[in-house]
């Protein structure tokens, strides 16, 4: 029984999004997340997904893609991403899962999960680029970002209460809080005040030579993106 993440499936099976563009490993992306996930992922196994889930703006537009990620291996536990715009409420997400009779997906939004040795928690985050953080673009950076750190706390407060045999709490991001000289303060904070020690995030795309991790204040940053480690779902292992 192991934990596995990989963010950014970007899954299309009814939107026809092209992902070339994002570089050339998208080729063929989804029968390459298939393969690789079959091949290593058991039943009795979970995967961390956060974010950037489906291209579909809908739940009537997703629910292929859902059924994708049901008929693959183990337990799924989503984050949300920038581009998952058919994410609703939580009570009508896991509605939208019943309905269907989707079994094996729950969510990762302000809440917590312990998973074999491991609690693991975590949030979306916000934008590392200068261009997309500005008001001018109808986004209030400021506020968005305390409220992503707002909803680490409230998710790493369910960690603490679920901990039993001091577990390490591990934390999932979409965007990176630390990446390149972009480091976001507010999240950066929080993630000091719990002592969190590891962290995982996605949303970079086509950047296959930077570093896998990244240290920054104690803290091991480390890229999950699907195409930077081709497809193949990353095992996390104890420290």
């Amino acid at each position: 029984m192991s934990l596995f993440v990989m963010a950014d499936l970007h899954l299309s099976t009814t939107t026809n999004k092209q992902m070339d563009v994002f570089g050339y490993r998208w080729t063929d992306y989804m029968n390459k997340i298939k393969k690789n996930w079959s091949l290593i992922v058991t039943d009795n196994d979970t995967v961390i997904v956060p974010g950037d889930i489906s291209w579909g703006i809908s739940y009537e537009e997703a629910l292929e893609d859902f059924k994708f990620i049901e008929n693959l291996p183990g337990k799924k536990l989503l984050g949300k991403g920038n581009h998952d715009y058919w994410w609703g409420t939580m009570s009508k997400n896991r509605s939208f899962l019943a309905e269907n009779n989707i079994k094996t997906i729950d969510f990762l939004h302000n809440n917590a999960y312990k998973v074999e040795d491991y609690i693991v928690c975590g949030t979306r985050g916000w934008f590392v680029d200068e261009k997309l953080q500005s008001n001018d673009l109808g986004t209030d950076y400021k506020k968005i970002v305390s409220r992503e750190a707002s909803r680490l706390k409230m998710s790493l407060e369910e960690a603490i209460h679920l901990r039993e045999n001091d577990e390490e709490i591990l934390v999932f991001f979409h965007f990176p809080p630390v990446y390149n000289t972009f480091i976001c303060d507010e999240i950066v904070d929080v993630l000091l005040q719990y002592d969190i020690k590891r962290c995982f995030f996605g949303h970079i795309h086509g950047a296959y030579n930077v570093p896998k991790h990244t240290e920054y204040k104690g803290i091991k940053f480390t890229i999950i993106s699907s195409d930077y480690n081709n497809f193949v779902p990353l095992i996390i292992n104890k420290q």
